[in-house]
């Protein structure tokens, strides 16, 4: 693996509160690309640098203890809608893809993760999201 090679890991919302304004957010907590949701998914490309180990890095990565490296996105307020009656944001874990998928990645191919937009009480998902079907390779 080069240091420092570029992958794209695509974010997509597939049910997104009509209305609502979702953005990526960069490593200052800045909405990056807000989008008002309409009655389709909404998505997100963002670019990751993989270092060997595999580290990830990059403007949209954060970080959490020695190994925890994840994605913001920002929903409502945080996302630079006002007013709104939501400020929240979306956790999506990146330091767990699949060795295989990784490397797909790396060879050019776009990865996926598929994630709610919707909690249980039909308000916008927050906190940390889990990908519905995995993390896939876009065809």
């Amino acid at each position: 693996m080069a240091a420092g090679q570029v992958i794209t890991l695509r974010l997509t919302i597939q049910d997104p509160l009509l209305g609502v304004a979702y953005s990526l957010q960069d490593r200052k907590s800045v909405p990056v690309g807000p989008v008002i949701a309409g009655d389709g998914p909404i998505s997100f490309d963002v670019p990751v640098r993989v270092a060997p180990g595999p580290r990830f890095l990059g403007d949209f990565v954060r970080s959490e203890g020695a190994s925890r490296r994840f994605v913001y996105l920002a929903i409502g307020e945080q996302a630079g809608q006002r007013p709104s009656a939501w400020s929240r944001r979306a956790k999506i874990d990146i330091h767990l893809l699949p060795a295989g998928l990784l490397e797909k990645a790396l060879a050019g191919t776009v990865l996926e993760a598929r994630l709610p937009g919707k909690a249980g009480d039909g308000s916008p998902a927050c906190a940390t999201l889990h990908p519905i079907a995995g993390w896939q390779v876009v065809d």
